[in-house]
């Protein structure tokens, strides 16, 4: 059983001295601990609310199974303490965070209610945070992490100093001990990524906001309408890109450079560094926005043009042999299409590994994932499925990917298999030649971006 849904009363119970506030030595002093601290959405929040003030702890199951991961340590670095997902890490007097995937046997959730603390969810937590700021949001069901990175990386370029959480790092703010994914600021501007996935984007109500485009994901159509109908209904100045009528990208030039894309607005261009149609259909998003806001075309352009990209977004891992590997996030049949079509350009051959990111995406998403797959898939190419990541809950697991190579069996069904992540790294290392492609793929699992190093490895050891 789940735990309510975001907009439901169970995520605004407060304590006596609400919103996790507690007396010491007559200061109020702000205290949450997250649950799945180390999650795409809960990461960014933890370091956002460090940010504004609040004392941090959080836990993971990453922890629970021995795993180490870059997150937890740059989470540790950041000063968020981390404990193990058995109730250990809950504080009295500490809001517990959570999001719609946690279900309500977790220990830290019984733990709190035993307590007394009260429970909040991630979307309502983010939104409180942005309560009085001059906030921007953007979503859509494709490229919202990737516009809210351009959004950010031009704001700060042209001084407005913003606050981004963002669900995906960003390269210009990612090193040693930093993740990316949030960039502290000292001005009234936060941008912030809205997922829809769960409904949560509905907590919001940004000044502006970026509607990157709608498509059947994690709902179906009219239900997605739906649903972004009601968020724009909430956005208090302007919305940019998919306002429900229209085409998005009406006046939107394309144009391929050396680099990446070049986007034309009103007779200018602008120029993206990262490859495909899909990004600069980003950055045309992201331009509109800024241009809208006020900022001069001299700065967005300058700022738009130091964007180094997102992680897991298309990022280049390595050559090795004239094989380029690259690792992507790519988890519908949209993405993974715009992710292929991309790496494939200019080379000979795709070696494609994808891991679905849920059992529930997959059984609602094969018919679908089949038809992509079969499409994208030449002669030459190979596809690995690999198992479904197994993120813990009351999940149905009978769905296995095996459902999509059956369909699949008509098209190409020499040229598809199913595999542990290992054993289709290792046979991937040793198809692969000089001019190549190994594409993985895949959402939520930490252990992706290992797995395209360990590729690498291989191919540079092949005898």
């Amino acid at each position: 059983m789940h735990t309510p849904a975001p907009e439901s009363s169970g995520y605004a119970s407060q304590g006596r001295l609400g919103r996790g506030r507690h007396m010491i030595s007559g200061k109020v002093e702000r205290k949450a601990h997250l649950v799945g601290v180390a999650g795409v959405g809960m990461s960014p929040l933890a370091q956002a609310l460090l940010h504004a003030g609040y004392d941090v702890s959080g836990s993971d199951r990453l922890l629970d199974s021995g795993e180490s991961a870059e997150v937890l340590a740059a989470l540790k670095s950041a000063g968020v303490r981390v404990f193990p997902q058995d109730g250990s890490g809950v504080r009295p007097g500490a809001e517990l965070v959570v999001s719609t995937a946690i279900e309500s046997g977790n220990p830290d959730l019984v733990a709190a209610g035993r307590q007394g603390c009260p429970t909040v969810h991630r979307a309502v937590m983010l939104a409180r945070l942005c309560e009085g700021r001059r906030c921007v949001a953007v979503t859509g069901t494709s490229g919202k992490s990737t516009v809210t990175g351009m959004v950010g990386v031009i704001m700060e370029h042209a001084g407005l100093d913003p606050t981004v959480v963002n669900g995906a790092c960003v390269l210009n703010w990612r090193g040693p001990g930093r993740m990316g994914n949030m960039r502290g600021g000292k001005s009234d501007w936060w941008v912030i990524e809205a997922d829809e996935s769960d409904r949560s984007l509905l907590n919001y109500n940004p000044e502006w906001a970026v509607v990157t485009n709608m498509s059947a994901d994690h709902f179906d159509m009219e239900d997605t309408r739906a649903l972004f109908a009601a968020f724009r209904a909430k956005v208090k100045a302007g919305v940019v890109g998919d306002t429900g009528g229209g085409d998005p990208y009406e006046g939107f030039g394309f144009g391929r450079t050396a680099f990446g894309s070049s986007v034309s607005i009103g007779g200018a261009e602008y120029e993206v560094h990262v490859p495909g149609r899909h990004n600069a259909e980003n950055a045309f998003m992201a331009v509109h926005l800024c241009l809208r806001l006020g900022i001069a075309p001299g700065p967005v352009r300058a700022g738009l043009a130091t964007f180094r990209g997102i992680h897991r977004r298309l990022e280049k891992v390595g050559e090795e042999r004239g094989v380029l590997v690259i690792d992507d996030y790519a988890h519908n049949p949209a993405k993974i299409a715009a992710a292929w079509e991309t790496a494939a350009a200019g080379r000979r051959r795709v070696f494609a590994l994808w891991r679905p990111h849920g059992f529930g995406p997959l059984a609602k998403m094969k018919a679908d994932l089949a038809a992509v797959f079969g499409r994208l898939c030449g002669p030459e190419d190979r596809i690995w499925l690999l198992p479904v990541y197994d993120a813990g809950g009351t999940a149905d697991r009978t769905i296995r990917p095996e459902c999509v190579m059956d369909l699949m069996a008509a098209s190409c069904a020499d040229r598809v298999s199913v595999a542990e992540p290992a054993v289709a790294a290792a046979m991937a290392a040793d198809e692969a030649r000089d001019g190549d492609v190994v594409l993985v793929m895949g959402a939520r699992d930490p252990g992706l971006p290992s797995l395209c190093r360990e590729i690498l490895r291989r191919i540079a050891a092949r005898i």
